[in-house]
C-alpha cells in the first residue's frame, strides 16, 4: 500500500476548509473538495471516511497550531503572573479576530447547531479542549498557592470570559469591537487578579 504523504493530506485539509467556509456544511460535496484538493474521490475517502469527519478534522485542523502556541506561554513557572496571563490574553485575542478565523468560528457554530452529531464533537475537540489546558493551568498555580482556590474550570471559564467581553461576540456579528485588545487585556487580567489573586 502506498504511504499516505503529509504533504497530501494537508492540500485535502485547506481544500475542505476553504470548500466548508465558502459554501457551508450540506452544500460541499466530497467531489468539490477533492478537485479542489487535486487528488481522486477515492484518494480522499483513503484519508476521511465521511465528510462529516473532514469537516471535524478541517476546522480542528485550523485552529490547532497557533491555538497551541497561544497556549503554550501559560507557563506556569513564570512567577510573573500577570505578565503571563497579559501576554496569553494578547496572542489569544489576536488569534481569535483574525478574519479567517472569526469565519471558521462563524461556520463551526452554524453547522455544529444544525447538526447534533457535529456540534458536540467540534465544542469537544475545539474550544472545550483549549479551556481544559487553561484550566490545568488554574490548578497548577492553586496547588502552588499562587491563585485563589476554585473549581479550576470556573476559574477558567471566567478569564476567558473577560478576556473576550466586548471583543469577540461583536466581531462574530460583523459589528466592530466596543474595545480594543490591547487595551482591553491589561484590564480584564487586572479584574481577574483582584478575584482570584493572592495578596
Amino acid at each position: 500500500m502506498r504511504v499516505k504523504t503529509d504533504d497530501r493530506r494537508r492540500a485535502i485539509l485547506d481544500a475542505a476548509c476553504a470548500v466548508f467556509r465558502d459554501t457551508g456544511f450540506e452544500r460541499a460535496s466530497m467531489a468539490a473538495i477533492a478537485t479542489q484538493a487535486g487528488v481522486s474521490k477515492t484518494t480522499l475517502y483513503s484519508y476521511f471516511e465521511s465528510k462529516e469527519e473532514l469537516f471535524i478534522a478541517a476546522m480542528v485542523d485550523a485552529m490547532e497550531e497557533q491555538g497551541q502556541q497561544t497556549l503554550d506561554l501559560l507557563d506556569p513557572a513564570d512567577p510573573d503572573l500577570r505578565g503571563v496571563l497579559e501576554r496569553f490574553g494578547v496572542a489569544y485575542l489576536r488569534f481569535l479576530t483574525q478574519p479567517q478565523a472569526l469565519a471558521l468560528i462563524r461556520t463551526a457554530i452554524a453547522e455544529g447547531g444544525a447538526n447534533a452529531m457535529l456540534g458536540p464533537r467540534l465544542f469537544a475537540l475545539g474550544p472545550q479542549r483549549c479551556w481544559n489546558d487553561v484550566a490545568a493551568f488554574v490548578a497548577t498555580l492553586q496547588m502552588r498557592g499562587a491563585l485563589r482556590s476554585g473549581d479550576p474550570h470556573t476559574v477558567a471559564a471566567h478569564l476567558k470570559g473577560l478576556l473576550e467581553a466586548g471583543i469577540i461576540e461583536p466581531l462574530l456579528f460583523g459589528a466592530a469591537p466596543e474595545l480594543e485588545a490591547n487595551d482591553a487585556t491589561p484590564a480584564a487580567v487586572t479584574a481577574f487578579m483582584r478575584m482570584y489573586g493572592v495578596d
